[in-house]
């Protein structure tokens, strides 16, 4: 009897419509069947996160520009661009953010700052968080929908890809768990360190070119440091979830998002 070959028992590698589909099942609430939880899928499935965030921006802009071409006010425009990405993850993010902020906030060490965060009820530091993260993220929208749908739609859709992008860079080589359960486990270090740079930069073209469309070279300049400091805001955040947790959990890759949606919004009000 000959002895099996251990490479024959690997998981082979996932195909990209696996990692899509992993993706979209993983990171938003659409009814999309994942047909593979193993490493290999969540490898590709963390490189198509930004793809996933493509899908739920361009809902939110839709939304938001309808409103506006109808006649509603920039803030309503604003308001609706900013809760369908949240109805399209059922909350987990804004969860995730809350949570974050709660563990973070505690002060405690890292094994009771996780249990802080696994609880059901939402403490005064994920209240005030969310608050200021909902209300930062409309009123910059209000704001640039006010310059027109293009400007408002297209910032919705930069933000959601960058957030998403964020996730990618989270699940890189080198970052561990902090859990041996849940999403944070079961994506962590599976992304090449080499190939989440390269994904960032990729994003960070799009998001040039897409400002280039609306305005020029300012344009390209504007919507290429947003994507760059956000990204740079939730590689900040995780550095410090890394310090206190030890590593990532599902709540901090929501908190990462949110970090990240809500930087880049900020730096596109300001170019």
């Amino acid at each position: 009897m000959t002895a099996q070959d251990p490479a024959a028992q690997l998981p082979s590698p996932a195909r990209p419509s696996e990692g899509l589909r992993f993706a979209l099942g993983t990171l938003t609430v659409l009814p999309v069947r994942v047909e593979r939880w193993d490493r290999p899928a969540a490898r590709t499935g963390m490189l198509c996160a930004p793809g996933a965030g493509l899908v739920v921006g361009l809902a939110a802009a839709a939304a938001g520009c309808l409103l506006l071409v109808l006649g509603a006010s920039p803030l309503l425009a604003a308001v609706v661009a900013v809760a369908v990405p949240a109805a399209l993850t059922r909350g987990l993010h804004l969860d995730g953010l809350a949570d974050v902020a709660d563990g973070l906030g505690s002060g405690k060490p890292a094994d009771d700052a996780l249990r802080i965060m696994k609880q059901s009820d939402i403490g005064p530091f994920g209240v005030i968080t969310l608050v200021l993260a909902l209300l930062g993220q409309i009123a910059v929208l209000s704001e640039l929908f006010a310059r027109g749908w293009a400007a408002g739609g297209t910032a919705v859709v930069v933000s959601a890809v960058v957030a998403r992008t964020a996730l990618t860079l989270a699940s890189r080589s080198g970052v561990p768990a902090a859990r041996p359960e849940g999403l944070g486990a079961a994506v962590a270090g599976t992304v090449p360190a080499a190939r989440a740079r390269a994904a960032a930069a990729v994003v960070a073209l799009l998001a040039a070119l897409a400002g280039a469309a609306l305005g020029g070279v300012p344009g390209a300049v504007a919507y290429a440091a947003a994507a760059v400091l956000g990204l740079a805001a939730g590689e900040a955040l995780l550095r410090h979830c890394r310090r206190r947790f030890g590593g990532v959990t599902g709540d901090v890759f929501g908190a990462l998002a949110e970090t990240a949606a809500t930087a880049t919004l900020v730096v596109l009000a300001l170019g």
